[in-house]
């Protein structure tokens, strides 16, 4: 059990958060929720003890050990995977070097050995003995092969990090797990071994999460920041967002009767306050008046930003040909002979680990990168808007964000661009900003201000969610849906796919696998089983 016990925190003025006092309880999940600044990440920091509170108290069970996943990816690099997947129980891993440094020696005493066997016997009560096979069980769940294991930190990618990291958190079965963002750059099939691990896990579990199929997934309970207080809801996240309308809802309901109340009193009182035969009646209707208290209901700090993707032009039979298409980076063949063709009504998820062969399709069709065989074709009334995925080079200059999207528009005017940035929640002076100083969530915002202002009939987009909020992830969602175009995209938001995609492409090492149909659909066929089995078995061969 973790507890917050009155916490307050002032960032110079502004309370993120004030008197707070919420139990989390063995056994269940939290999702963490809230619009952007509200301090999900930070509340996390102050249960975790990175951060001091103003005031108020952290409380956790005496005994009880805490994990949770560090966010810094170059904190490890000195060390080997393993070892970094063991440090998260901090106390097992100075064991075990305890151990190590009192066995090396070469004048070993009596007290050396007296030593040694206590912590042998703390080691054992550990699950010492297991620490390597437990690693790296949750490593290979991760889709971390075992030939990295023994890997320097240094030495693996950002992605295969943030894995080690995530085991990391997982290792030991701590008692309080705190997660901030655990899915981000991990792939479906991580992210569905992820889903299956907290389900099964029987202690406590806070996670911030983005990805609103994985909150439906693995929580019992929702737990929603909002004007510097957390309300605790039971239920998943959709629970938590009908039971939120429908509270509004009532309290609305119950606001207007109120006020139909009030009206009809007001009325009476005005009507009889001068007769001498009613004014008795009069005045105890004044008497009720001043009783009846409308609720506050003050409206959400969330803002949802208003997409809109409307193509100019309507597209014909011919969409795209792809024709025996092949490209090799760095001595990688990523695409091999690919081959297919898209028709007018398909919105095509590309799914799977590899999201490099995805990204380079892409950067091919979007004209950014020559393949080295094959070619591809778009038919004479389409029109394309591409969405990269690492935007950099595209703000890398000074001017403001009205002046970087004036290019793009049609019509030649500060008021018609302005409306694209107010609908994106660049309202007033936030459309004065210099594109180099943007975050993340803005530079993607922008990124589909554009693409909304090209009015293109075919939105070629990769990870278009990565960066978003909630809020701008179920605008984003909402408007694809709508979008009466073509798109081609990959995201690792499960409910993203499933709602919008009606055909799944994965790119395979043995090929294109390409089924017209939804999502859950696609995982849930055998043929899809089977290749899953086969990787499994494959990945057991190699271990052995």
């Amino acid at each position: 059990m973790i507890q917050a016990s009155n916490v307050t925190l002032r960032l110079g003025k502004r309370a993120l958060f004030e008197d707070v006092n919420i139990k989390f309880t063995e056994g269940n999940c939290y999702g963490l929720i809230g619009a952007n600044g509200a301090g999900k990440s930070t509340f996390l920091k102050i249960l975790s003890g990175q951060i001091e509170a103003t005031k108020g108290d952290i409380i956790i069970t005496p005994g009880q050990r805490l994990s949770f996943l560090q966010q810094d990816h170059f904190k490890y690099d000195q060390y080997d995977v393993l070892s970094t997947v063991i440090m998260g129980n901090q106390r097992l891993y100075d064991i075990m070097k305890e151990k190590d440094a009192i066995y090396a020696k070469e004048d070993f005493t009596e007290e050396d050995g007296i030593k040694a066997s206590e912590l042998e016997a703390e080691f054992a009560t550990l699950n010492g003995w297991e620490a390597e096979s437990d690693a790296a069980t949750l490593l290979n769940g991760l889709g971390i092969d075992t030939a990295i294991h023994y890997k320097q930190m240094s030495e693996l990618n950002g992605s295969e990090k943030v894995k080690v990291l995530l085991a990391q958190a997982l290792f030991g079965n701590p008692d309080v797990l705190l997660l901030d963002e655990p899915t981000n750059h991990l792939d479906l099939e991580a992210i569905r071994w992820l889903e299956e691990f907290l389900i099964n896990f029987d202690n406590t579990v806070i996670v911030v999460s983005h990805d609103r199929y994985f909150l439906n997934k693995v929580c019992t309970h929702i737990a929603d920041i909002d004007y510097a207080k957390i309300q605790l809801y039971a239920g998943n996240y959709d629970f938590w967002y009908e039971s939120s309308q429908l509270m509004i809802k009532q309290m609305k309901e119950a606001n207007k009767k109120k006020e139909d109340k009030i009206k009809e009193l007001q009325e009476f009182i005005q009507r009889f306050s001068a007769n001498a035969s009613k004014s008795k009646q009069a005045t105890s209707r004044k008497r009720a008046l001043e009783k009846i208290e409308l609720d506050e209901i003050r409206p959400s700090s969330r803002k949802y930003p208003y997409i809109d993707f409307r193509p100019n032009r309507e597209i014909g039979n011919e969409v795209l040909t792809v024709t025996n298409l092949s490209k090799t980076i760095d001595g990688v063949k990523v695409l091999d002979n690919i081959s297919f063709t898209v028709n007018r009504e398909d919105k095509i998820a590309f799914v799977g680990p590899d999201t490099l062969a995805t990204t380079t399709l892409f950067k091919i069709l979007a004209g950014e990168m020559e393949p080295d065989e094959g070619n591809y074709k778009w038919g004479v009334t389409t029109t394309t808007s591409y969405f990269p995925k690492d935007n950099t080079k595209e703000f890398s200059g000074d001017e403001i964000i009205v002046d970087w999207l004036m290019p793009y528009s049609p019509e030649k005017d500060v008021t018609y661009v302005r409306g694209f940035l107010g609908r994106m929640l660049f309202a007033g002076e936030e459309g004065v900003k210099k594109v180099n100083v943007l975050s993340g969530g803005e530079r993607v915002r922008v990124m589909l201000s554009k693409m909304m202002i090209v009015g293109a009939n075919v939105l070629v987009m990769d990870e278009p969610t990565n960066h978003l909020d909630m809020e701008s992830i179920t605008a984003l969602n909402n408007g694809l849906i709508k979008f009466s175009g073509v798109v081609l995209f990959t995201s690792q938001d499960h409910q993203f796919i499933q709602t919008i995609a009606n055909r799944i492409m994965e790119l395979t090492p043995n090929g294109l696998i390409d089924k017209i149909s939804t999502y859950d659909e696609y995982l849930d066929n055998d043929e899809f089983a089977r290749k899953r089995q086969v990787m499994q078995i494959d990945r057991s061969e190699d271990d052995m």
